[in-house]
This record gives structure tokens, sequence and C-alpha cells, in this order.
């Protein structure tokens, strides 16, 4: 609405709970945060008043705030396969939205190592999750962050994916990240950033 509709705006990022605990938390206290970077010839009094209206608009009927989100994805020869996005769902509109995703397997597992196989993918959006949560969160408390890495591991043995053992699990048991922050916080602001980043992260959850 404030993008493509009235052009206030270049894009929207929002967040629930930030700092305050889990955001899936409805029966506790409640914090709606929300950015926008916007042209300075737009008095910021008409973007929120077009926010309002937005949010009214969702208040009167709750089928304008319902989303739903889908990836096609085909096979495109040995272990190959591309996940197409088409776009999204919102308030029963249809939003373009195009973007490809290539996925192969490395050539010791079958693959011809073309692209990051599907526990890449999986680690990767983990990651992204988390990285974007650490920008808000710093953000939210006036701290620069000047560096910030992720890493994430994990095991999966073999025996579970292939059926030699049922008694191994198919898939990670535990997923372990390093998180490295850099900025002009205090430790004990780093630390209850990280907590509120695994208290609100929708993948972590």
């Amino acid at each position: 609405e404030l993008v493509r509709r009235q052009g206030l705006t270049g894009g929207v990022d929002a967040g629930i709970n930030w700092g305050l605990g889990s955001m899936f938390d409805y029966k506790g206290p409640m914090l709606w945060m929300a950015q926008f970077f916007h042209d300075a010839t737009t008095p910021s009094e008409k973007l929120l008043a077009a926010i309002d209206g937005v949010i009214e608009g969702v208040r009167k009927d709750a089928a304008r705030g319902k989303t739903n989100w889908r990836v096609t994805t085909t096979w495109q020869g040995q272990t190959r396969s591309r996940g197409q996005v088409e776009g999204f769902g919102m308030g029963g509109e249809q939003v373009p939205r195009r973007f490809s995703i290539d996925i192969d397997e490395p050539c010791e597992l079958g693959g011809g190592n073309a692209f990051a196989n599907p526990q890449e993918y999986l680690i990767a959006a983990l990651n992204a999750c988390m990285t974007v949560g650490y920008v808000a969160q710093c953000a939210i408390r006036g701290i620069t962050l000047t560096q910030l890495a992720i890493e994430t591991a994990g095991e999966i043995d073999l025996r579970g994916f292939l059926g030699i053992d049922p008694t191994v699990p198919p898939g990670y048991e535990s997923l372990r990240s390093t998180v490295r922050l850099k900025g002009d916080g205090t430790e004990a602001q780093f630390a209850e950033i990280h907590a509120a980043v695994m208290a609100t992260s929708p993948n972590v959850y």
C-alpha cells in the first residue's frame, strides 16, 4: 500500500516484541516497531496518516492482513532444481516478485556442484534471518554495528538419508552457531541483543 500504491516510501521493515521476548507470545507485553525511508519532501505527518489508514483497514477487515507465500520448484536434470518465486499474496491481492533459486548437490553426492545444496541454503536462510535480527536490535538501541558474521554448522549422517539404518535420524539433530559482533555497544548490551534475537527470530523458532 505505502510502496506500490501511494509511493510514499521505498520499503517497510517491521518487527514485533523486539527486546521484549518471543514474537509469538501474544499474552505478554507487545511492542510493534517499523522503520521507513522516504523522500524529505514527503511530510512525516502524511506518511503517518497513511500508516494509520493501513492499520485501520486491517483492523476493520482482518482479511487485508492475511499474507501467503509460495515457491514452485522444478527439476532441472540430475540433482539440479530451480525454485521460482512469482510473488506473494497480501489482503487478497497478488504482488509480483520474481526470483530464481538454483540448487544442486556436490559431486560427492551425485550432483554437478553447480550451485549450493539444500542444506547450505537452509543454513544460509537461518543465518540471514538472525542477521536481520541483530541489525534491528542494534538499531533500536542506538548501537552502531561495524561487523557481523554468523557461522552455523551441523552434521547429517547419510545412513539415515540413504535408508541404511532406520535408527539414524535423516537430518540434523542440532545446529551450532558462532556469532561475531563488533560495534560501539557494551558486552552487556550485546548479550542482551543476542538473547533478544534468539527469542524473536522466526527461523530460530
